[in-house]
């Protein structure tokens, strides 16, 4: 193996241990009321920035929150955050969300996100497992008095608010959910 490979390894290494790292959850077992206040805070703090959200946020059948995603890379990279579902504004369970990613990308950065679910079918393919964003998904990225298009794309409505650090991407990958009910937990 090539000096310049075993460098690239080891920066690869090193930054997804770093994601790893920083979205581990002290919480073991159970429900997690630090991550349901968390959650709340982001909606309102995106409601707040956007308030065109809020007639969204009011006509959707349920949402996601998740307050707080990192993502890293450097020619691979990935994702991790952990949110908590709503249903007729009510919490009914936590989501985490993995992504992994290859192509142009170095850097980092933390971003808040919410999904909307249009209707019970979309929302029961999010909660079924069945949903999940391929390199043609797109998100609207949130940011203070600017105007948004909103929109569903079968179903599914995603936005983001940077929270911080600096991503230059160009790459293919997709995010994962997986779903626990708030009875199970």
């Amino acid at each position: 193996m090539k000096t310049g490979q075993l460098k690239t390894g080891k920066i690869i290494t090193t930054v997804l241990a770093l994601i790893i790292s920083m979205t581990m959850n002290a919480q073991v077992g159970g429900w997690n009321p630090e991550l349901t206040s968390d959650s709340n805070e982001a909606l309102k703090t995106m409601l707040e920035k956007t308030p065109k959200l809020e007639s969204f946020h009011n006509e959707s059948y349920g949402y996601v929150v998740f307050p707080k995603i990192t993502k890293a890379g450097i020619g691979i990279g990935g994702a991790m955050g952990k949110g908590i579902v709503f249903e007729n504004n009510q919490a009914v369970g936590v989501s985490k969300l993995k992504q992994a990613s290859f192509g142009l990308q170095f850097g980092g950065q933390q971003y808040s996100e919410i999904i909307f679910f249009e209707n019970k079918e979309s929302f029961k393919r999010f909660t079924n497992g069945k949903l999940k964003f391929d390199g043609q998904a797109s998100a609207v990225a949130l940011k203070k008095g600017a105007s948004i298009n909103m929109a569903y794309q079968e179903g599914v409505a995603v936005y983001t608010l940077s929270k911080g650090g600096l991503m230059y991407e160009a790459s293919l990958g997709g995010q994962h959910f997986k779903y626990e009910a708030k009875k199970d937990l």
